[in-house]
């Protein structure tokens, strides 16, 4: 029997080389280059037919821009990610850790879809049995919902043409695999192939298609990068395992925002929507305590009340560390220059530890003025003031930055009953907000004496 010839390929951009090496000759990634079975021509013509229907040459001012219309899933922090809703033809990529609550997401938004539209279940990693199982221990009605136990791409494509159902979870696309390509299923040529005949069929027939995608231990979704290309919609399903709660960010999304974030609490019937966030990020204290303070970070359209913590010790070793969890590790060791050199608090014979509570990521700047209030907190072992909120960018010349949708962070705030705030002077608001007193800053030293004589 002859030997299978071999290729390697980019899980970044697809590109092919008959040998290994370690950077990638066409994207020039590093270290992305596997082994794959190297694929003969397509036989047929049509197998890479067009996503949709060929039109002639015409102005971009001629086209008519119309609403996409948008089908609701019944799960509002679901539609708020998703943009509003599923679109017709859309195709939409969810992936996260095993046992994070994919599958248990998506059978509770099937079962909810299935009393309005058609819609089709199709399981390549679960039997019948075990998704009936699920259904039951939820006490989910999953009489409307179409059932399909397969991994062979042809016959996928051929169930949905015959029935016809107006919305298909596919779970999951890295268990697919195409008759017509020698690899095993999972690899980069089965994944790519399967998702760009699935993103055809969706687009020509009008199908709404969910993907589930498999991490890679990076926390990435495995396959080939040009996956996420392919696709209209990318989520991420984001949660520790130590916790009952669950996050949806959208990394790309045609048809709405990107910055939108949708919270869930996993219970014993399933994933249940959160509707006040804010209170799963702010500790509750018997009593006050030094190194903590409130903020007011933006996630999309949604302000959410997060609670920064600081330690900060005498180190005992000759290179004191800085670490923190879910914030910027480098931003963190420039906030503390800037703290040294414009405020004259130093801290470069301390260790220093940030954390934001309840596993939540912080990746805006806004944060700066809250993690320099806690250090200094923590520092000097004094609590800041009750009900104090806190957001602001720091500059390097020690100067307060504005930060977008102040005036709706404040309002957050104030509904949640705190009483204070320091912010930067260009988010002051223009009229008094009720019950909350605003102390706008431009420096940091200002913000300095405020916390001194809060």
């Amino acid at each position: 029997m002859a030997k299978q010839k071999t290729v390697y390929t980019c899980t970044e951009c697809g590109g092919q080389s008959p040998k290994w090496q370690g950077q990638c000759p066409h994207c020039m990634a590093w270290n992305t280059m596997v082994e794959t079975i190297a694929e003969s021509a397509p036989a047929t013509t049509n197998r890479y037919a067009a996503l949709a229907k060929t039109s002639s040459v015409q102005s971009l001012a001629d086209v008519e821009a119309a609403e996409v219309p948008r089908q609701p899933t019944g799960i509002a922090e679901f539609d708020r990610v998703l943009g509003g809703g599923l679109v017709r033809g859309g195709v939409v990529l969810i992936g996260g850790d095993p046992g994070i609550g994919k599958s248990t997401l998506l059978l509770q938004t099937l079962c909810h879809l299935g009393h309005q539209h058609k819609v089709l279940y199709v399981s390549g990693e679960e039997s019948a049995q075990q998704i009936a199982l699920r259904a039951k221990r939820l006490s989910l009605d999953a009489s409307p919902v179409q059932l399909l136990a397969e991994i062979s791409l042809e016959k996928i494509s051929a169930a949905l043409e015959s029935h016809k159902p107006e919305i298909a979870v596919i779970d999951s696309i890295q268990t697919l695999y195409s008759e017509a390509l020698q690899s095993a299923p999972g690899s980069v040529a089965q994944v790519r192939e399967c998702a760009a005949q699935l993103t055809r069929l969706a687009k020509q027939s009008g199908v709404t298609v969910i993907l589930v995608g498999h991490v890679t231990k990076e926390g990435t979704l495995a396959g080939p990068r040009v996956l996420e290309h392919i696709v209209d919609t990318v989520l991420y399903f984001e949660g520790d395992s130590n916790s009952s709660f669950r996050l949806i960010r959208a990394f790309k999304n045609r048809f709405g925002a990107v910055n939108e974030l949708g919270v869930f609490a996993m219970t014993e019937k399933g994933l249940r929507e959160v509707s006040n966030p804010s209170a799963l990020f702010l500790s509750h204290h018997s009593e006050q305590v030094a190194g903590s303070c409130v903020m007011v970070t933006q996630e999309g359209t949604r302000p959410l009340l997060v609670e920064v913590q600081a330690l900060v010790d005498e180190a005992h070793a000759p290179n004191p560390k800085r670490l923190s969890v879910g914030l910027e590790q480098n931003r963190l060791a420039m906030l503390l220059a800037v703290l040294h050199r414009h405020a004259g608090v130093a801290c470069f014979d301390q260790d220093v530890f940030v954390n934001a509570v309840g596993g939540v990521k912080i990746t805006e700047p806004a944060a700066d003025l809250a993690v320099l209030m806690a250090i200094v907190s923590s520092l000097k072992n004094r609590p800041l003031p009750e009900k104090l909120v806190v957001f602001g960018e720091i500059g390097l010349a020690g100067e307060v930055r504005p930060v977008q949708r102040g005036q709706e962070r404040l309002k957050e705030a104030a509904k949640l009953g705190f009483t204070k705030a320091i912010v930067p002077k260009a988010n002051q608001p223009k009229q008094a907000i009720p019950g909350l007193e605003v102390i706008a800053v431009e420096r940091v030293e200002q913000a300095m004496n405020a916390l001194r004589n809060g």
